[in-house]
């Protein structure tokens, strides 16, 4: 079964309007949305296409993509959520199919991709031009964050990946959003003052890859990306939703309702193609008895009597245990 990881929502890029021919100064892109993001640039002229990434940009913050007076018949920009997340949350839904790699990259002919890149779809942008020559784009999400909400939601999101209860994820500071992230810091042994540190969105993402005393945590001890799923029962419903990607060696922690009586999970290893890995003539993957519904894009299943009959497949989850307060499961090749 083959993955896709990427989360189609109603997110958005919003992107004020300029000529793009006209020569202008550097080209920064800001982040005004609840993820950390890493954004990849194309720039077409004269029939020729180059695309350079990745920059990783955090909440709030601006960063410059492209130096010095640019002519160019287009701009474009691919922009995705770090895995962490799960199933991205960005629209990936460009119209142009360029190549990238899987670390950073620059790549002078984008159109014909060597076996090491692959193609993703590139948006044109046009960005607005500031009163110091500038130009900027700004990645935005349809709740319309300013600097400030956005990097609180941003907090307020991780702290829940993490395992704190910092709901609703709306950008608004509060008593609840205040005492997860106290509790956050006392459990790492940091100081409050890191919170307004440009490395505060390292430490979370960090935080957020180690294995947890609560909730569940998946652990990728294989050399290949691992696609994860999970199912919550919350006494009457079973809900099963997915894809999460987790890196070589990193840690995930999906995030759990607060509700929720028992956990199911399912996970596969896929190669840069997204095709599931075997091992000794046997899929790598690790689930059990339970049987839910899932299907191979994003997605968020509550109901699951014969699967195929509506298109989907029937995924054997594993219970898993949270009595004792958390669990990590590690997946490993035999």
């Amino acid at each position: 079964m083959r993955r896709c990881w990427w989360r189609a929502s109603a997110l958005v890029l919003l992107f004020a309007s300029v000529t793009t021919t006209a020569a202008r100064a550097d080209l920064k892109l800001c982040n005004r949305m609840s993820y950390v993001v890493e954004a990849a640039i194309g720039v077409e002229d004269k029939g020729t296409t180059a695309t350079r990434g990745w920059f990783r940009i955090d909440p709030a913050q601006c960063r410059v993509v492209l130096q010095g007076a640019l002519n160019a018949e287009r701009v474009l920009l691919q922009a995705r959520a770090l895995p962490l997340y799960g199933a991205s949350p960005l629209p990936q839904n460009g119209t142009d199919r360029l190549c990238v790699a899987a670390d950073n990259f620059v790549i002078a002919a984008a159109r014909q991709c060597r076996s090491d890149q692959t193609l993703a779809p590139f948006t044109e942008i046009k960005p607005s031009q500031t009163d110091d020559g500038n130009s900027v784009a700004y990645l935005a999400e349809d709740s319309e964050y300013d600097d400030e909400q956005a990097r609180l939601a941003a907090i307020q999101r991780l702290l829940v990946i993490a395992g704190y209860d910092a709901q609703p994820i709306d950008g608004v500071d509060g008593p609840k959003t205040q005492g997860a992230l106290a509790a956050f810091l006392k459990s790492r042994g940091l100081d409050a003052k890191i919170v307004d540190t440009p490395e505060f969105f390292d430490t979370m993402v960090k935080a957020v890859q180690q294995p947890s005393a609560t909730g569940l945590t998946w652990c990728n001890d294989t050399k290949y990306k691992v696609m994860a799923a999970v199912g919550e029962d919350d006494g009457k419903t079973i809900t099963s939703r997915g894809w999460y990607g987790i890196a070589p060696g990193a840690c995930l922690h999906p995030d759990l309702g607060s509700k929720v009586k028992r956990v199911f999970s399912f996970a596969e290893a896929v190669d840069s193609n997204s095709r599931p890995v075997s091992a000794r003539g046997q899929p790598l993957n690790w689930g059990g008895g339970t049987l839910l519904c899932t299907r191979e894009t994003k997605f968020e299943l509550a109901e699951h009597g014969d699967c195929a009959a509506r298109g989907l497949n029937a995924t054997g989850f594993t219970l898993v245990d949270l009595s004792g307060g958390g669990k990590t499961l590690r997946f490993g090749a035999p």
